[in-house]
């Protein structure tokens, strides 16, 4: 009988044929996973190479902002006031959409940037030069930190979604397709024997059979030949003649 986990089930020719249409349904199944695990893999390790990339460029990124803002204060003195003054609404602004990946949605973020620049009069006095540099390159860290928020985000959840997706295809590879593999082989094993016991009783059926018509025969031809002895023997007696010198014995008359 089949060794090792399989599912209890009575052995059965229309049994057999639903474990081979489950366990090729299972396979399937795991080369589906198999691929979109590979998918992932693969979109995981370029999110991360261009994670890697924004950050060894955020460095110098923010190098430059804080050396544009020191020298924006440095010319026009302390901006603050004058920032906080003008921010009346948000300029920039974050929108975020949905990437599908191999069935796994990820959040992408996008900024753009709405109505009219409020800080177009900052610096006419003094500083308008380094005040401008000073946004410029603050606009363009701004974009960096939400492209890399974008990438951490990805890299987060494509990384929950590949070990789900690795555990579910080793579920179904080490677990399930065994199982149908092993209760396979043992409705195989069970029809087998069934069916070799089938043939070894027919076999000692015909074997009985054939002891049977051997004594029919043997008596048949017993009979025969006794019937054949008997009626030869009458046979014999009634073409005997009759021997007129012994006295004739006449059957009795009662009156």
């Amino acid at each position: 009988m089949g060794t090792g986990d399989k599912i209890n089930v009575f052995p059965s020719r229309m049994i057999l044929s639903v474990m081979k249409i489950r366990l090729k349904g299972a396979q399937k199944g795991h080369s589906l996973l198999k691929k979109k695990s590979d998918a992932l893999t693969l979109k995981f390790r370029q999110t991360l190479k261009k994670i890697i990339e924004n950050k060894m460029v955020m460095g110098d990124v923010m190098k430059a902002v804080y050396f544009s803002l020191a020298e924006a204060t440095y010319s026009a003195g302390d901006i603050t006031q004058t920032v906080i003054q003008n921010a009346d609404k948000a300029q920039n602004k974050i929108k975020f959409q949905k990437d599908n990946v191999a069935g796994v949605q990820l959040t992408n973020f996008t900024m753009h940037t709405e109505g009219s620049d409020n800080y177009q009069l900052t610096g006419l006095g003094k500083g308008g030069q380094t005040g401008s540099r000073c946004k410029d390159t603050a606009q363009k860290a701004l974009k960096l930190l939400v492209e890399l928020a974008s990438l951490q985000t990805a890299f987060i959840t494509l990384d929950e979604a590949i070990k789900i997706t690795n555990r579910r295809v080793n579920g179904i590879e080490y677990v399930i397709i065994p199982r149908f593999e092993n209760t396979i082989a043992y409705i195989i094993e069970e029809l087998d024997e069934r069916d070799r016991e089938e043939f070894y009783r027919l076999k000692k059926i015909q074997d009985k059979k054939k002891i049977i018509r051997e004594k029919q025969k043997k008596l048949a031809a017993e009979l025969t030949a006794k019937e054949a002895a008997a009626a030869a023997e009458e046979g014999a007696m009634m073409e005997q003649p009759r021997n007129i010198l012994e006295p004739a014995h006449d059957p009795d008359i009662m009156f």
